[in-house]
């Protein structure tokens, strides 16, 4: 019989919807609680494909995760955003800053308030660096939350690695609080004209974080700011050990020109930093990955409860903990210890 493991989900999802958030919500100094919203949604579309298609979806309202927390034996989970998950393609300046405190407030209200075991993770205002630092602030200071959501695609023209998100970095290592990527939206990644969503949803997560990962490391965001903690989620480990050596060769053959101020190869950042990454709890190349970034890094992340139905979530944990290609210590450390680390709850 497999051992028991205590567990921290480190992404869950809310389901945000816009009648909700309204009751918060602010455009130019105008409350929009009493505004018509039956044309327009508050968030971009993700991609453009009908994802509500499936039938096989889980409740994801702070009732059914109170439930599925008891009925997996989880102690905490820590909650992103669904439709805003598109924040970062929201164009208009002042409507990322009323909608970003909208939600968060609306998070804090309707989850974590509720219970505490429902932390949530607040969005950010990235069209507007100052507000994106005022709200980051204020956050954590008013709404007691460990983190934010940095949209892996946006519509900045820029990537995150940019000299202009110093001052957010600078802030959440004053803070000591966690920031992640997490993909989704597929936009201007090149595969508009797929004509099957398996098609969009197998690239569109790992390519827009491979582009935020890419920048932060030849940009000199880790070298810059060693304690800041950021993570990549939902697009599996696997991907993290080839990036490793293609960073590495590229480094060795070229950074002296473009990177001269990092002082370290890529992958030493990867393994020595604070950088994580949230794994699939059926990758077969885990213990490869786990070789090459190390054991301090990985977490477990229950998606929940997105794209599967409620019943096949519950097998997850069970049947991480019965595999025999890790350790129960590298299990403790995958399901428990690396979360609390990332979001600084030892």
């Amino acid at each position: 019989m497999a051992k028991r493991f205590r567990v921290i989900d480190a992404d869950g999802h809310c389901i945000e919807h816009d009648e909700q958030i309204a009751q918060y919500a602010t455009y130019q100094g105008r409350s929009l609680k009493n505004a018509d919203r039956s044309c327009f949604s508050y968030f971009p579309s993700l991609d453009g494909w009908f994802r509500a298609a499936s039938d096989r979806i889980a409740l994801g309202d702070p009732e059914s995760w109170v439930s599925f927390l008891a009925d997996t034996g989880m102690e905490m989970t820590f909650l992103y955003p669904t439709g805003g998950l598109a924040f970062g393609l929201v164009q208009d300046r002042d409507w990322s800053i009323g909608l970003a405190r909208a939600y968060n407030d609306w998070l804090y209200n309707a989850y974590t308030k509720r219970d505490g075991r429902l932390q949530g993770i607040a969005l950010l205002p990235i069209l507007d660096v100052g507000a994106a630092v005022t709200e980051l602030r204020r956050v954590v200071r008013d709404l007691g939350m460990r983190g934010a959501l940095l949209p892996a695609a946006t519509v900045l023209g820029k990537a995150f690695g940019h000299r202009d998100f110093d001052p957010l970095y600078e802030e959440a290592e004053r803070l000591d609080v966690a920031l992640a990527f997490h993909g989704a939206p597929s936009r201007g990644f090149g595969f508009d004209f797929f004509d099957a969503f398996i098609k969009t949803h197998t690239l569109e997560h790992p390519f827009a974080i491979l582009v935020q990962f890419t920048s932060l490391m030849f940009d000199g965001v880790f070298e810059r700011f060693p304690r800041l903690r950021v993570a990549f989620l939902e697009c599996g480990a696997g991907w993290v050990p080839y990036m490793m050596d293609r960073m590495d060769d590229e480094f060795e053959k070229r950074g002296t020109r473009w990177c001269p101020f990092l002082r370290r190869k890529p992958s030493e950042y990867v393994r020595e930093g604070n950088i994580y990454f949230s794994c699939e709890v059926e990758e077969r190349t885990l213990p490869y990955v786990i070789e090459l970034v190390g054991e301090d890094r990985i977490f477990f992340a229950s998606d929940f409860p997105h794209e599967r139905a409620r019943p096949d979530f519950l097998h997850d944990i069970p049947e991480f903990a019965e595999r025999t290609d890790l350790s129960d210590r590298v299990k403790e450390k995958i399901l428990l210890h690396n979360a609390r680390r990332f979001y600084r709850l030892d």
